[in-house]
């Protein structure tokens, strides 16, 4: 009976230590669990890199406090939702943000039945007020606080045409007091008399030097060692989007383990679980492991990087390029090729992406192979794209395209 109550007593104490623990930690375990996609989104327009010309002309605009229509346009992953998220914090601060600012995404219905009813509604709603007294007077000197709202409609080329069309009105009946940001990966999707009402801004892909910059230091404030070559690595597999970048670089983290999240519920259903193990020693074990004692070492390497964004080792293409080429030392082309090819299908790679990277190794780069060459391998890419497009057999397309490869390359 005495072990019992001294069994319960450990339990209620560890319950208390567990829930004051987690009030004084529960902001950090919070940003623990954030995705680092939204932890490193830029605060400020100073964060903002590699889109000179759009942050030179939205800081006048800040000064200003004119703001325009705005139509951000570029391929994903280069900053046109943060952009404009981190122009609205600046403009109005964290008070008004919540009533000045509303932002639909593609995922929110966007018809012309949105359009009438919630955008005309809150584009004609009266302005909110900054705080009043000393307090409010401290705030207009920190925030610009313009008079009007902005409404963000992010990935706005996929708004149907009447609802596009409902639009135009709107954005002029009550442009005093609401201005409207568009943001679309593809601007020949926005109807015409859309894009004259606004300012275009155009958002290039990041440049190696920026987003390689980015990542490294992403990585040193997480703590995440990178074997020499993973920036470069990340650079290619996400093809200039810098969102996915950072997702790779987060997922392979998690999997070497140089990573680890320190929840307070999790610290509580450890030390819940301890307690119960001692009432029963045939209890399951529990990993206790804290986030220092969490392989300190691990370092994320070239190919967990390879292996999470699903390409197709260097080694590997580099392999069956070297087969394709003529040597006749090696056997025949087709006894090579053969071999390369049946091994990465029975690696599982599928066929677009042997394409995609075969494109990039054989014409992109600088092969030995002369302009002529490229130009006709460039017809039997293109031929075989459209039969893959069309559902032919994987494995009997891409030995026909490395063997009409191999063809041209041994042409003298």
């Amino acid at each position: 009976m005495a072990n019992f109550f001294d069994i319960r007593a450990r339990q209620a104490a560890a319950a208390a230590t567990a829930a004051s623990s987690s009030k004084q930690q529960a902001p950090t375990g919070a940003d623990r669990l954030q995705p680092w996609v939204e932890k490193y989104r830029p605060k400020s327009l100073d964060d903002i890199t590699a889109q000179d010309h759009t942050v030179t002309v939205l800081r006048r605009t800040l000064q200003s406090a004119n703001l325009p229509h705005m139509l951000f346009y570029g391929p994903p992953g280069t900053g046109k939702t943060s952009t404009v998220l981190a122009l609205a914090k600046q403009l109005y601060g964290p008070d008004l943000i919540k009533t000045r600012v509303l932002e639909l995404n593609a995922s929110d219905e966007r018809g012309i039945s949105i359009v009438r009813e919630k955008v005309k509604n809150f584009a004609r709603m009266q302005l909110s007020n900054p705080p009043a007294g000393p307090a409010g007077e401290e705030y207009r000197k920190k925030y610009t606080c313009p008079p009007y709202k902005i409404i963000i409609l992010d990935e706005a080329d996929s708004m149907t045409q009447d609802a596009q069309s409902a639009l135009r009105r709107t954005m002029e009946t009550y442009s005093k007091i609401t201005r409207f940001c568009l943001i679309c990966n593809y601007v020949t999707r926005i109807i015409d008399p859309l894009a004259s009402r606004c300012s275009k801004f155009r958002f290039k892909s990041l440049d190696e030097a920026n987003a390689g910059k980015r990542l490294e230091d992403i990585a040193k404030l997480e703590n995440v060692k990178l074997e020499a070559g993973v920036v470069d690595t990340l650079l290619r597999c996400s093809e200039g989007d810098l969102r996915k970048a950072i997702t790779f670089l987060q997922s392979a983290a998690r999997l070497v383990g140089a990573t680890s999240i320190a929840h307070p519920a999790a610290d509580k259903k450890r030390k819940r679980a301890k307690i119960e193990d001692d009432e029963d020693d045939d209890a399951m074990d529990v990993d206790t492991t804290t986030p220092a004692e969490t392989a300190a070492g691990d370092e994320v390497t070239v190919r967990s990087i390879e292996d999470i964004a699903g390409v197709i080792p260097t080694a590997t293409i580099h392999g069956l390029v070297t087969a394709m080429l003529p040597t006749p030392s090696k056997g025949t082309v087709y006894s090579r090729v053969s071999t390369a090819v049946e091994d990465l299908v029975a690696e599982g790679w599928s066929a677009t992406q042997i394409v995609t990277q075969l494109y990039e190794e054989i014409v992109i780069s600088d092969e030995a192979t002369g302009d002529w060459q490229k130009s006709r391998v460039v017809g039997c890419f293109s031929e075989v794209d459209k039969r893959l497009v069309d559902g032919a057999d994987e494995h009997l397309t891409i030995l026909d395209l490395c063997l009409r490869v191999a063809g041209i390359l041994g042409e003298k």
